[in-house]
């Protein structure tokens, strides 16, 4: 085991035993994806970062850092991606509404359903496509 591999193990530990830190939702992100703190809109900026500590754990969404676990309230999925790329290798590059990227294993990981098309990603999360991908993606993969 890496070096890397074990500190990824120690935080992932470490996050799971941290405590809530408290019952109400301080955070909230609705069905475009836009994030409220307190009820009031986030910058991008603190949401692309407050993004990579997002969480989905039994059937709830948490911020969690090494010391604090904060309830997370979603709408629908936590993401809306604005845009995708096909790498040659197969692979997908996706960018979200926030400006978050992700690398996706391949056109696989979508899920086509009757009212949308979602993608899964990292950390428990999914994300859906906005309109303009939706039909992108039904013209390149479905048609």
């Amino acid at each position: 085991m890496n070096k890397d591999n074990t500190a990824e193990a120690a935080l992932r530990k470490m996050s799971s035993q941290v405590e809530l830190c408290s019952e109400e939702v301080l955070f909230n992100i609705d069905s475009e994806g836009q994030w409220f703190y307190q009820n009031a809109p986030l910058p991008s900026k603190f949401a692309r970062l407050f993004s990579g500590i997002l969480k989905y754990i039994d059937q709830e969404y948490f911020l969690i850092t090494p010391v604090e676990k904060v309830r997370v309230e979603v709408a629908a999925e936590p993401f809306k991606l604005v845009d995708y790329q096909l790498a040659r290798d197969g692979s997908v590059n996706v960018t979200t509404s926030i400006g978050t990227e992700f690398h996706i294993e391949s056109v696989k990981m979508f899920n086509i359903f009757d009212d949308k098309i979602t993608c899964d990603l990292p950390n428990g999360l999914n994300a859906s496509l906005n309109r303009a991908c939706y039909y992108r993606y039904i013209e390149e993969f479905l048609a």
